[in-house]
């Protein structure tokens, strides 16, 4: 795949899970990278594995998405190297594992830093560059939770039903200025996401869900992500036998409500 020589893609959470795959599938069909998250040395290794390709290049740029008043400065460096930002990959993110009523507010909000309010900064910070450019392509990566709720996972479907309220309406207002938003809703997807995930007391949840262990690839996610960018779609689904749910909820939402109840968490 050529189709992406020549553009700069920047990824937000690169160092690790869809945002490395996503990162090796755009290097192979020629784009210039920009690779960010909190871990630099998990960046590095990032960039260390990717295939050469060409005069494609890569920018290394550490950032902490919940620092929203990072965003500006991060935005400079990536035009300072390559003048511009063709694709802005809204990555980064973090999940819960914990039931709404123990959950503290402050767990609460950290989660919507990170998942909501980063995405949206970053997204406002390239945006005026982007259309002066006459286009570019917002792809933020959602979740199944942001088209339902469930259990343990509260302030998360929360953070990422606001980014489908947020992105959509943005994608009315700025179509005829050329640009294009794909919402991206993965459901089990073999990463990290729940090693790394909130507890009510706010540390790490260090497990590995079953769910997680049973979910598709990382890189099958990719492939399809990259397929959605290239092809312009508005939205793209992947995962497996949960999918399903989305259809029972929308034709059956009584039936959808007692399944959720009764499955439990997991």
């Amino acid at each position: 795949m050529g189709r992406m020589n020549g553009r700069v893609v920047w990824i937000t959470g690169a160092s690790s899970g869809i945002g490395k795959a996503l990162a090796l599938s755009c290097r192979r069909a020629g784009a210039h990278l920009v690779l960010s998250s909190r871990r630099a040395a998990e960046l590095a290794r990032v960039e260390a594995s990717l295939p050469p390709s060409g005069d494609a290049g890569v920018l290394v740029l550490p950032l902490d998405v919940s620092d929203t008043s990072a965003a500006p400065d991060a935005v400079q460096k990536v035009l300072e190297r390559f003048g511009r930002v063709d694709v802005l990959v809204n990555n980064a993110g973090v999940s819960q594992r914990s039931m709404a009523h123990e959950t503290p507010l402050d767990v609460d909000r950290r989660i919507m830093e990170v998942n909501y309010f980063g995405p949206v900064a970053l997204a406002k910070a390239v945006l005026p560059h982007m259309l002066f450019a006459g286009g570019g392509r917002i792809v933020v990566i959602s979740s199944i939770s942001g088209k339902f709720g469930y259990h343990l996972r509260s302030a998360y479907a929360a953070s990422k039903h606001a980014l489908h309220g947020f992105f959509e309406s943005l994608r009315m207002e700025l179509h005829d200025r050329g640009i294009r938003v794909t919402m991206v809703c993965p459901g089990r997807i073999r990463t990290d996401i729940s090693l790394h995930a909130l507890r009510a007391d706010g540390t790490e949840h260090r497990r590995m869900d079953e769910g997680q262990l049973r979910g598709r690839s990382a890189e099958d996610c990719a492939e399809r992500i990259l397929k959605g960018i290239l092809r312009d779609e508005e939205e793209v689904f992947f995962g497996g036998r949960e999918m399903a749910a989305l259809q029972i909820k929308r034709f059956l939402p009584g039936l959808f409500s007692r399944m959720m109840r009764n499955r439990g968490p997991d």
